[in-house]
């Protein structure tokens, strides 16, 4: 059987013998119940933890915010951080379902290019990729859009490969555009993922893309630019957020990833919590429910990392397969979530607990993992599963690029 990170990742927390990577529960409901106690009686200190234990990354949180409402951006080291975080009103007569129990401590991104979704659930943010606005414009609510894309772009005076990237691009700054005349907060959209390797190619891409939707009226602070995490992509991102475009690292599957993602500055990242899932599964022949999910596991590693260090690169759970995993990490920066899980959400008043926040991350025993391109490089080479997908991530959203060039080519025979 394969085995999931070991401690060479750089994060040294207690694990028990032969399982997967991981934040073990050190504390029972009890004691838990007397960090609160503690807490409370500390004029808002930090308690100490019982029997120097730190306290556990599960189970209930002291020490939240409360009372905030709507979402503000202050700077801190050239990159925007959300100043508080929506709290639903309490509906007079009823529970809060669990989405509305998460925007209490986390901010929610709808991972969908269908703007009724959004407008249903109300997101704070939208994330968007070519395969889903290749999923969108096949339906006939959305075929409009690239249709006014064609007929606007008709007189570009471009020609062959030329014409038809020049139409994707604007197709996806078009939908980039209408779906934050529906959100308050930012939409990432995607370089072109046949880029990943090169650094300059994805330096003018985003580039551009923020021209055309500075073209919308629209500003570089409302856009993420999505990047695969790739060393290459990491040098293009740094010089990207140093120009004040702000990017967010995709197809992010390890720690080493994201600690190279912190040390350039970048403003977001995705890791993506079901493709690592479905590898352990497959490779394991087995399923993994609640904390012992590698790929909750490996996004509390990040997130405990970045507050403990204190970097300000923004963490976004992504891809996600069901509501277990997002329950799991309520209190993470951001997470990106279907229509489809919004909705199953929206439709459970079970309690959800805060397991994640920067009080615990702080108390949390990480060692600094320092990396130069080599190290980088031999780190994720040493991730099977991380390598896998990061390459199989690529060339997926790689091929659902050549498709809907394909579809735009035909469209104009």
């Amino acid at each position: 059987m394969a085995r999931a990170p070991s401690a060479r990742t750089g994060l040294a927390v207690a694990r028990e013998a032969g399982a997967l990577p991981g934040f073990r529960e050190v504390a029972s409901a009890r004691d838990s119940e007397r960090l609160r106690e503690q807490a409370a009686g500390s004029g808002g200190k930090r308690a100490t933890p019982i029997g120097g234990h730190r306290p556990p990354l599960q189970g209930p949180q002291f020490g939240l915010s409360g009372g905030y409402s709507g979402v503000g951006l202050q700077q801190e080291d050239g990159i925007f951080m959300s100043t508080a975080i929506e709290e639903p009103k309490q509906k007079t007569g009823t529970q809060l379902n669990q989405l509305e129990q998460l925007k209490k401590f986390t901010k929610v991104v709808a991972d969908t290019a269908d703007f009724e979704s959004i407008k249903a659930f109300k997101p704070q943010d939208s994330t968007t990729n070519p395969s889903l606005v290749l999923a969108a414009i096949q339906k006939q609510n959305y075929a409009h859009l690239l249709e006014e894309v064609l007929r606007d772009r008709k007189n570009s005076g471009l020609t062959g490969a030329k014409q038809i990237e020049d139409i994707v691009d604007h197709l996806l700054v078009q939908f980039g555009t209408d779906i934050l005349q529906i959100v308050p907060g930012r939409v990432s959209t995607e370089t072109d993922a046949r880029l990943s390797f090169d650094v300059e190619g994805s330096i003018a891409k985003a580039r551009h893309l923020i021209e055309l939707y500075k073209e919308k009226g629209i500003g570089r602070e409302r856009v993420l630019i999505k990047i695969a995490s790739t060393w290459e992509g990491f040098l293009a991102a740094e010089q990207l957020q140093k120009e004040g475009i702000h990017c967010n690292m995709t197809l992010l599957f390890s720690l080493p990833q994201a600690v190279r993602a912190a040390v350039v500055k970048v403003q977001l990242i995705s890791p993506f919590v079901g493709r690592i899932y479905d590898w352990y599964k497959k490779t394991n022949n087995r399923d993994y429910k609640g904390a012992e999910d590698p790929g909750v596991q490996s996004v509390k590693e990040i997130y405990t990392y970045y507050k403990k260090f204190g970097y300000p690169t923004e963490v976004m759970g992504a891809s996600f397969r069901n509501t277990s995993q997002i329950i799991e990490l309520a209190g993470c920066d951001l997470l990106t979530i279907s229509p489809e899980l919004m909705k199953e959400l929206s439709e459970s008043t079970e309690p959800v607990e805060r397991k994640l926040s920067p009080e615990m991350a702080k108390s949390a025993q990480v060692e600094r993992l320092e990396l130069d391109e080599k190290k980088f490089r031999y780190l994720l080479n040493d991730n099977a599963m991380a390598t896998e997908k990061t390459a199989e991530g690529i060339r997926k959203f790689a091929a659902d690029v050549v498709k809907l060039e394909k579809l735009v080519a035909e469209k104009l025979r």
